[in-house]
């Protein structure tokens, strides 16, 4: 017992203490993110599986073929069914002899530009107030990390792919004076216009680690090697001797990668320790290109008022940290008010985060992909490994935060499920290591189908907590609809529009020789408690500034204060056990629970079992 209550005393202290003052952060700054960063609810969008809006501008086997597939995209490719059963394999990919993980990298649904327009009052009654992106450049992939075009927004995500591949055509890499806007380009810029006009923040996705094989700079040193002017631009480990029959000619990949040739990194100081930062730059000419992509997209035409707010930024501890300054003292000439929201990962993976320290400052990023506060809140919410009681997480997540200057603690990116991660619901469902043989495809026991009932009310219970918590909320397109599905490619689903009636789903964690389906479809339910929570977010500033402190964190039950300097209060509590319990107020007087609309007088109340509430004091 006294080592139960010292746990809980510690956790308590160390967060009082951290959330409280500015001077106990090592690493305190006295810049900060934009104001905005901290009040914003992020939605992220995977355009090309979020909804096909023109039949027209479907992908083709010309636009989605490259040279270093695995193997070539059949001649009876077509685009897949948006309704058809996810575990399915499409005619024209069951003759290939691949089987269905590797048949799904050339899968294509027609998500587009238009099927974004077409959601927009969607988006708006959601309530979300910023959009990030997953690369919308022109790319062969599904995923467009590996460009064709940086400047260019992929053909068919526009009204006229044809007419776009002319006008690229045209154009010199080397020369911006010749970049044209694109039908696609002028549709994105149309759409950044109306989500800004709706009060919707717009950052976009890019990796300045690697571009595809397609990317001009690269077509042109295969074919010239030395002789291009482009040669220094990626890390060549030999070039091809014309002088003998053979092909010699060698270069580094990311992850050994082959379709995505890595951009060469120049002045590196010492050693590269994966999972750690390291000093040095990026070729310069790669850099010069990369730094007019960013100035196109910020201010297009000179004109920051049509640009976008900012940049999520791939695999960014791949990058030296003195391109990263640079880079952030370029685009803050542009626009003070862009965010720059890198993704920095693993340390060692499946069981160590980065530290994000180094990343965020005013020199580097104004946030991270905030994945090291998910996982403690996964170990107390869903009991995932590594598990947690109430006063583990608080001290876990007190070290999290303690990582983070002060004022960059509020305008993290609160992720929990990305394109990259289990959706939420599937990672609850499974309580192994986070994203470690997590999918069917790696681990055949894995539950890839409709999670159990408790599963959805332990979800609703993070999710309050999530929305209550410091840093800004992330949704994941489709987690809102009560989506599931494992590790990449699992999470990539075409999203379940309510509009639309889905084929049943395999489950594939069945007995072979077995049979089980899912229904699947838009769940209303869930839908509406995202809303709810987006709205007490948004009515309640106190969520977004506002210091956290525990009050309670012993065994099963957790709660927390948040409060402002202008005196406003909350208190969210949650209760993760099978029994009901007391729960001591921090204020005397008449509350209502946000979440239920029920009220309560006195200085406590009773928590249900496996149930969050969240209060507001009537004064």
């Amino acid at each position: 017992m006294k080592r139960i209550l010292y746990a809980v005393f510690t956790g308590f202290l160390m967060l009082a203490l951290m959330i409280s003052c500015k001077t106990n952060s090592p690493d305190a700054m006295t810049d900060s993110p934009p104001e905005w960063s901290k009040n914003v609810i992020w939605y992220q969008i995977f355009v090309e599986r979020f909804n096909n809006g023109d039949l027209s501008n479907d992908p083709t086997i010309q636009t989605i073929s490259t040279p270093t597939a695995s193997f070539p995209v059949p001649e009876d490719w077509s685009v897949t069914p948006w309704t058809s059963d996810w575990y399915t394999q499409e005619p024209w990919a069951s003759k290939t002899g691949h089987g269905l993980r590797e048949t799904m990298q050339h899968r294509r649904y027609g998500g587009d530009l238009q099927g974004i327009f077409d959601k927009l009052d969607y988006l708006t009654d959601l309530g979300i107030t910023a959009i990030y992106f997953n690369p919308l450049n022109d790319a062969p992939s599904l995923h467009k990390y590996d460009a064709r075009h940086y400047h260019h927004i992929d053909v068919n995500f526009g009204p006229d792919p044809e007419g776009d591949m002319q006008i690229i055509a045209s154009e010199d890499l080397s020369d911006p004076e010749t970049w044209k806007w694109t039908s696609a380009d002028k549709m994105f810029l149309r759409l950044v216009e109306e989500l800004h006009s709706r009060g919707i923040r717009v950052i976009v996705d890019f990796s300045w680690n690697h571009t595809g094989v397609l990317f001009p700079a690269w077509k042109d040193l295969i074919e010239n090697q030395q002789n291009s002017q482009y040669k220094d631009w990626y890390e060549v480990i030999t070039w091809d001797d014309l002088k003998t029959p053979e092909n010699e000619f060698q270069y580094k990949g990311w992850l050994n990668i082959m379709s995505l040739p890595e951009l060469r990194k120049t002045n590196v100081v010492g050693e590269r320790k994966h999972g750690f930062p390291f000093e040095g730059n990026i070729d310069n000419g790669a850099k010069k290109h990369i730094f007019e992509v960013t100035k196109r997209w910020l201010a297009p035409d000179g004109d920051v008022g049509k640009g976008i707010d900012g940049f999520r930024l791939d695999v960014a501890e791949q990058i030296p940290m003195g391109f990263w300054r640079d880079y952030n003292a370029y685009v803050k000439s542009i626009n003070p008010e862009a965010y720059l929201v890198g993704e920095i990962w693993w340390e060692k993976w499946p069981d160590d985060f980065m530290n994000p320290a180094p990343y965020t400052n005013d020199s580097v990023f104004d946030a991270v992909m905030f994945y090291q506060a998910y996982r403690p809140a996964r170990g107390f919410f869903a009991e995932g490994y590594p598990k947690f009681d109430a006063a583990g997480f608080a001290a876990e997540i007190t070290k999290e935060w303690n990582n983070v200057a002060e004022p960059y603690r509020y305008g993290m990116m609160n992720v929990s499920a990305t394109h990259d991660s289990p959706r939420l619901l599937s990672c609850f469902a499974n309580k192994g290591k986070y994203k470690f043989r997590a999918s069917p495809h790696e681990d055949t026991a894995y539950i890839s189908g409709r999670p159990d009932e408790e599963t959805y009310q332990r979800v609703k219970m993070y999710l309050a907590h999530q929305f209550t918590s410091i840093g800004s909320p992330h949704i994941w397109n489709g987690d809102e609809f009560g989506m599931w599905g494992g590790d990449d490619p699992d999470e990539r689903k075409p999203l379940w529009w309510d509009n639309l009636k889905f084929d049943d789903e395999t489950r594939t964690n069945i007995k072979p020789g077995t049979k089980q389906f899912d229904k699947v479809g838009f769940n209303h339910d869930l839908f509406n408690y995202y809303k709810k929570l987006i709205s007490i977010r948004k009515q309640n500033p106190v969520l977004s500034d506002g210091n956290l402190t525990f009050t309670s964190s012993d065994g099963n039950i957790m709660s927390y204060t948040r409060e402002n300097k202008a005196g406003h209060i909350m208190f969210a509590a949650f209760n993760t056990g099978a029994s009901e319990t007391t729960i001591n107020l921090p204020f005397e007087g008449n509350f209502t629970d946000l979440l239920t609309g029920n009220t309560g007088k006195g200085k406590s109340f009773i928590l249900a079992p496996m149930t969050a509430v969240i209060l507001k004091p009537e004064n």
